[in-house]
């Protein structure tokens, strides 16, 4: 009785709240608390193996969940490239010929877990300057023809306007014209005409007609991903070489491609810019908006180049007299530039003259060119056009080039108005002196540097100004 007693009395004494549970010992508890803890990381380390456009290759140990902009980050950091924001990781099919440029936001080691052990794919490091130009020129992407609106738009939409709708969820506008397609698990191409909307893709079973009950649902874009071919006619047999198609995430060969082919590249480029506004939406914008926006206000991305070149605010300059002045007379400023050049030329020869003879600043002259990123030794007109594509469809993208069919000559490949033009550069030889002229001897320079240079400030005989140049990165 004494001892039930006891009990009660000690059951009557009011309950005292821990204020530490968390460190009192039990037999089924730790000492500290799990959440008091430094969780272990989950992040586990993976290899990554990136490839440039001379074909060296790095390889990188990153977390399993590093994106494509995180991934060109670190490879422009430990290269001390200059971040211009136009930096790429690009996916290789190497088997089936596609090839894309992978969103700045999707996982790296998602898009490799989809590959086939026994295919040779491979990620490429390179620059698009394509690859959010229709932020700022949607006119050049989405062509009035193309492009229809919904019945409730009566207003004109201008082509900023178009961009807020697709990416908007309530409205959108409609993408159509004629296309070839593949058919399934045959050989032969079938011209139809398709439309794309928020649903999907689908095709007309009566020549243009949009009535629901002629649409056929072609594909849908959330479970696979768009490729362009990088190999045109050879392995799909395409009328054209404006191919892109659609491969699911799982896809276990080409039997489950939906091929698709456009006959020009102003269609191809319309076409994969409106699938991947649908398919991605704000993710797009905020990507592009995100170099900009830097977490702690000052960023690396921030820094200026060290060469840049703005189409906008530079002017030719006569400092000869005690004033200054913007020489505004075209014809003089060409002549002025050619003067500056003899004269930067003719102070070459004389440095140069205290350690080697003029003979040697003349072979100098010759092959000075052949150090610098834009110009490509000996590589033939189709692959120029492929190094350009690479590079993005957009206006001002130039390489310089050995001419296959006249050696003593080059060529300057140049993208104007999503196609590639090509202007033969021919020496000219006047008085015992070498001169390089692109319209005839008109406008002559003393070597293809000074030329390039000139053209990057006036247009000139060009149907622009050169503005992005396309170099073989090594890594």
């Amino acid at each position: 009785n004494r001892r039930k007693k006891k009990e009660d009395n000690i059951l009557e004494i009011p309950s005292i709240p821990n204020p530490f549970p968390e460190l009192c010992s039990s037999p089924f508890a730790s000492v500290l608390s799990a959440s008091l803890l430094p969780k272990a990381t989950s992040r586990k380390k993976q290899v990554l193996k990136v490839y440039s456009e001379d074909d060296t290759s790095r390889a990188l140990e990153v977390p399993s969940d590093i994106t494509a902009r995180d991934v060109c980050q670190l490879l422009i950091l430990k290269n001390h490239y200059i971040d211009d924001h136009s930096w790429t990781l690009f996916e290789q099919l190497t088997h089936t010929g596609l090839g894309r440029a992978i969103e700045d936001h999707e996982l790296v080691m998602e898009v490799q877990s989809n590959w086939v052990m026994e295919e040779e794919n491979k990620l490429y490091f390179r620059k698009n300057y394509a690859k959010y130009e229709f932020f700022k020129n949607p006119l050049s992407f989405f062509p009035d023809h193309m492009i229809s609106f919904p019945s409730e738009t009566n207003a004109a939409v201008s082509h900023s306007g178009i961009l807020q709708m697709f990416l908007s969820s309530s409205t959108y506008p409609e993408i159509h014209g004629y296309l070839h397609a593949k058919e399934q698990g045959k050989k032969s191409w079938k011209k139809l005409y398709f439309l794309l909307r928020r649903s999907g893709l689908y095709f007309s079973t009566k020549g243009t007609s949009k009535e629901p009950r002629h649409l056929q649902f072609f594909c849908e874009f959330s479970n696979s991903d768009m490729y362009m071919s990088l190999t045109g006619k050879k392995i799909s047999g395409a009328p054209t070489n404006y191919g892109f198609c659609f491969k699911p995430n799982k896809s276990g060969g080409t039997r489950d491609l939906k091929q698709l082919c456009a006959d020009d590249e102003q269609s191809r480029t319309c076409w994969m810019t409106a699938i991947r506004l649908l398919k991605y939406g704000m993710q797009l914008y905020q990507n592009y908006m995100q170099p900009y926006q830097g977490r702690s206000g000052f960023s690396p991305l921030n820094i200026t180049p060290m060469r840049s070149i703005s189409e906008n605010s530079l002017v030719a300059m006569d400092f000869s007299g005690h004033r200054s002045r913007i020489i505004e007379n075209p014809t003089e400023a060409l002549s002025v530039a050619v003067e500056e050049g003899l004269a930067w030329r003719r102070r070459g020869c004389l440095r140069l003259n205290s350690h080697g003879s003029p003979i040697a600043m003349s072979n100098m002259g010759m092959s000075i060119h052949r150090s610098q990123s834009w110009f490509h030794h000996k590589i033939s007109r189709e692959e120029a056009q492929r190094l350009i594509l690479q590079h993005g469809l957009v206006d001002g993208v130039f390489l310089v080039r050995d001419s296959q069919s006249n050696p003593k000559t080059f060529v300057l490949s140049l993208s104007h108005g999503l196609k590639i033009k090509h202007f033969q550069i021919v020496p000219l030889e006047d008085d015992g002196k070498l001169f390089y002229t692109l319209d005839d001897g008109h406008t002559r320079f003393t070597d293809l540097i000074q030329l390039v240079e000139f053209y990057q400030l006036n247009k000139g005989v060009l149907p622009c100004k050169l503005k992005h140049y396309c170099s073989r990165i090594a890594l």
